[in-house]
């Protein structure tokens, strides 16, 4: 009898956590489609609705940057208010080799990637060649002497037109920096991987 006791007891568990894993899934499906990244996020930032979850509003992010990219977000924010953004247009990420905002982090919102910058995307950056001097033969060039990462993520071609490359991590230091008004640069927000 005490055998089928603790059986019993173990299915119950069992059905206990296969409920409350369902239960997290769902609510993290849920929180994707109802909860989108609305705002530039910090490198190392995890998917939006943990990020929400995690993020204390401690402000370690704040002081740890550099060049103070990171600032909370407003009260109109909603659930997203006092959180660590980055407002590219009024000073961007300079995508610093220490990831200092996420080394700092004390909770799981900001997670220093392993592999550093490889994958990490701030924004999605875009080029407007109609807009951009450069490929209307007026010699620029002051995106590539401005990007944070170099060559691999932005560079000249022959004639010294704008070429965007894969290791562009859309921190916005181009797109402030261009000369044409406005901007011969989109930054949009990353797609959700």
């Amino acid at each position: 009898m005490i055998g089928s006791g603790e059986q019993g007891l173990d299915r119950r568990g069992f059905l206990s956590e296969a409920t409350k894993y369902l239960a997290q899934q769902a609510g993290n499906l849920l929180a994707e489609r109802y909860a989108p990244r609305r705002y530039y996020r910090p490198p190392g930032a995890v998917s939006e609705p943990a990020f929400l979850a995690a993020c204390t509003r401690c402000g370690y992010c704040f002081e740890a940057c550099p060049v103070d990219a990171i600032v909370a977000a407003p009260p109109a924010a909603g659930l997203a208010a006092g959180t660590p953004i980055i407002e590219p247009l009024v000073q961007p990420c300079i995508a610093c080799e220490g990831m200092f905002c996420a080394q700092v982090c004390p909770t799981s919102a900001l997670v220093p990637p392993l592999d550093g910058w490889t994958r990490e995307r701030i924004g999605a950056l875009g080029l407007l060649t109609d807009r951009c001097i450069a490929f209307q033969g007026i010699e620029c060039g002051v995106c590539a002497r401005v990007c944070p990462v170099g060559p691999a993520a932005l560079d000249l071609d022959a004639q010294g037109r704008p070429v965007l490359g894969a290791a562009c991590v859309g921190c916005g230091v181009c797109v402030r920096a261009c000369v044409t008004t406005p901007s011969s640069f989109t930054l949009a927000l990353p797609s959700a991987a």
